[in-house]
């Protein structure tokens, strides 16, 4: 083919092969939407007319429709090719040679979480005849092995949540007083009951067998109860706190002294590090574990009992105080910082974070005898949970962090499933994992 130059200046440049050969002014049909172009050449035109005889409500729809199907364009021609389909780099789903299931590279998009609904009755509710309401003892706790220890006066009682059954553990004579305080190990075999004649039992839950007793450090009632580990922490109505070597014939291995009235509460953190104590003296108390010095005060305005160490952020600890402020603070444990405070119109007796979201629990006295559930940090009231005719004194949360269990002066002991459904917590924790590595269907090479 010859080609005629009408500008001799600027001669011919032939297209290299590997370009299309398309000529810019000649539409390219493969491209063009042929059935649009039919109906702009027929139709189209007669919409374009001035619409003199139409009603505004019949021009309103027909711009609507025009959007909808797409009917605004103007260029009937296509000159270019339409784009190609974008190729996937890596496959989606690869079959290996060794299995005949495939696995999945991209994960699906987790769906949106329902919104969860708080049942504001109890599920469960037994008798727990002759507790004693007082508060500052501790006469409740939840252990890892799923069972529930309480104290009724001189007795402890043992109830198994995985299977409904009850148990007496022990029993103790006048002479001994009544049990002030129960703490069950990590472990959630051995239990650690406090007695009012000063003395603290270690007891092996499974076997019903008592280990031993400690003896010679408070000279009053142990109302207050920590395991970390090894070490059994006690509060007594002296004003002392022990840390004890369970292990040791010696058991006494520090004391912490800052409190001049009875200890009601203490609480290790996660870390193992700190330790909080709240005490009838209106003072908060952090102690470093390292050392037998208190590594900060907080003054407050009446007995706190309630604390609880914030589970997803370090160094946070919530506290409650009694009648006479009816406060939730936030404390940061490492400036002392108050970094908050809601007023809950109620006494304070008990406080629970969630382990899986970001809400905060508490159980209150007069006037209200309710449980709370609060949206943490905004502090709004989620839910409030009502069952019981008295103060609500002790809490405990069950190992897989849903169900939490109530005791009043009302000599119930009620359970809630507050912060979640227990069955699809387990279904969840049996359900398979989705493996999120990436190149996961990559043979390996062993």
């Amino acid at each position: 083919m010859i080609y005629s130059n009408p500008n001799p200046r600027f001669p011919h440049q032939r297209r290299s092969s590997s370009e299309e050969n398309l000529d810019r002014f000649i539409p390219n049909r493969s491209a063009m939407d042929m059935g649009y172009a039919h109906w702009m050449v027929t139709e189209g035109r007669k919409e374009k007319e001035p619409p003199f005889s139409r009603s505004p409500s019949s021009e309103a729809y027909r711009r609507l429709l025009a959007e909808t199907l797409n009917l605004n364009r103007t260029r009937i021609f296509a000159f270019k090719n339409k784009p190609p389909v974008p190729v996937e780099l890596i496959p989606r789903q690869h079959t290996s040679s060794s299995a005949s299931s495939s696995s999945t590279y991209h994960q699906q998009p987790k769906p949106a979480k329902p919104r969860r609904r708080i049942r504001q009755t109890s599920e469960r509710a037994l008798d727990a005849p002759d507790i004693v309401d007082d508060f500052y003892l501790n006469l409740l706790d939840w252990g890892s092995s799923n069972i529930v220890a309480i104290a009724l006066a001189r007795s402890v009682y043992l109830w198994d949540a995985s299977h409904g059954s009850t148990s007496e553990l022990v029993t103790v004579d006048e002479e001994h007083g009544l049990f002030t305080s129960v703490n069950w190990a990590p472990d959630g075999r051995h239990l650690a009951i406090g007695l009012e004649n000063s003395e603290v039992q270690l007891w092996d839950a499974a076997s019903n067998k008592q280990l031993r007793t400690l003896k010679g450090g408070h000279r009053c009632r142990v109302g207050s109860l920590a395991w970390n580990n090894h070490i059994l922490t006690t509060g007594g109505m002296d004003g002392l706190i022990m840390n004890n070597d369970v292990r040791i014939r010696d058991h006494i291995v520090g004391t912490y002294r800052g409190h001049s009235q009875e200890v009601c509460g203490l609480k290790w953190s996660a870390s193992g590090q700190q330790l909080a104590s709240g005490g009838n003296d209106n003072l908060i108390h952090i102690w470093d574990r390292r050392r037998s010095s208190m590594a900060a005060a907080h003054q407050w305005l009446h007995t706190v009992r309630a604390l609880a160490w914030c589970p997803f952020q370090a160094n946070l600890l919530a506290s409650g105080g009694g009648g006479g402020d009816m406060s939730i603070k936030f404390w940061n444990t490492i400036t002392g910082a108050c970094l908050n405070s809601a007023n809950t119109y109620a006494q304070v007796c008990g406080l629970l974070w969630s382990k899986s979201e970001r809400e905060l629990l508490s159980s209150h006295g007069f006037t209200g005898n309710q449980l709370t559930l609060w949206k943490y940090p905004s502090m709004v009231k989620t839910a409030e949970l009502r069952g019981h005719t008295s103060r609500v004194l002790f809490l405990a949360q069950s190992p897989d962090g849903c169900t939490v269990a109530s005791a009043a002066g009302d000599e119930t002991l009620r359970f809630w499933n507050v912060f979640g459904d227990p069955a699809e917590a387990a279904r969840e924790k049996s359900a398979p994992k989705a493996n999120s590595e990436p190149f996961s269907w990559v043979n390996r090479i062993r």
